[in-house]
């Protein structure tokens, strides 16, 4: 919900080992309600938050995208996994892991993707543990 943008801000810019700029700074605000915005207005976007003891604890969001390879196979991509450092190895990772692949076979995907930081050496064990198998190479290009 909008209402939970500014937490899901703040627990993004604690992230230290391989940040993406993100920040608690109330002048940076707008730019996380117009990517909010975005999110929500897009059919094939969601964004989730992860709650224990009313607060938020993790985040996730998850894009369908269809495509004539495969026969018109359809792809779940699951990105900016994010789980509070402080709540880290209590299970939110897994649950939120869980359900995103139950969301996957719900809308008949064929496939659940994820790209992970090369740094993330943790995070990498934890998606083998989930069945993921690092199968691709990945490319980006910084336009900003």
């Amino acid at each position: 919900m909008r209402r939970d943008v500014a937490a899901i801000a703040a627990m993004l810019a604690q992230e230290t080992l391989v940040g993406h700029g993100d920040s608690a700074d109330p002048a940076d605000f707008p730019l996380y309600l117009t990517a909010f915005d975005r999110i929500a207005a897009s059919p094939n976007d969601t964004l989730y938050v992860a709650v224990r003891a009313g607060e938020i604890v993790g985040t996730f969001q998850t894009t369908l995208i269809v495509a004539l390879t495969g026969k018109g196979a359809s792809s779940f991509i699951i990105k900016a996994v994010h789980t509070r450092s402080d709540m880290r190895g209590n299970g939110i990772g897994q649950v939120m892991m869980t359900h995103a692949i139950a969301q996957a076979r719900a809308e008949g995907a064929t496939m659940v993707q994820l790209m992970s930081n090369a740094d993330r050496i943790d995070a990498h064990r934890f998606y083998e543990r989930l069945g993921f198998v690092a199968s691709h190479v990945g490319f980006k290009m910084n336009l900003a």
